[in-house]
């Protein structure tokens, strides 16, 4: 799902799965996956396919991803199939991760988003709250639980 989360875009030609996650930059993402703190969750088909998932993790300072913004706030992640998008999945899986962000007693999350990505509008319903801007992607956080974060 990391694949999914980084190409995409539709118009844009892919790489292969084995190529793209290469890049060192996704790479970094997968490395050492499972320490304390890291959270995932998979939204699965009726026929046990794959279609999305949404995680978090825990960076320092020195060593993070994008969407930093302190060491007490996991960055978060969301991956959907391109053929399962517009269906609600995101949505289902970002409610359900800040829900799990919030038993485990984290005040708040970030994420990164570019621009003229349309999951932006998803994130902003869900109380996402634009921090900065890094390039074209927005750094957003929002509280794990709370009033803040609405139904779509």
């Amino acid at each position: 799902m990391l694949f999914e989360a980084a190409f995409w875009r539709p118009s844009l030609t892919r790489p292969r799965l084995e190529v793209g996650l290469l890049r060192p930059e996704l790479a970094k993402l997968l490395l050492g996956w499972g320490r304390p703190g890291d959270t995932a969750l998979l939204a699965v088909s009726t026929a046990a396919r794959s279609l999305g998932a949404a995680w978090y993790r825990f960076w320092s300072k020195d060593d993070h991803s994008y969407g930093f913004v302190s060491e007490q706030i996991p960055e978060l992640a969301i991956g959907v199939r391109q053929e399962a998008r517009r269906q609600g999945i995101g949505g289902l899986l970002l409610r359900a991760l800040l829900d799990e962000a919030g038993r485990q007693g984290i005040a708040q999350v970030s994420l990164s988003v570019e621009l003229d990505n349309p999951a932006l509008r998803l994130y902003e319903r869900l109380g996402f709250e634009k921090m900065g801007r890094e390039g074209d992607a927005w750094t957003m956080v929002a509280n794990a639980a709370g009033p803040s974060r609405t139904q779509s």
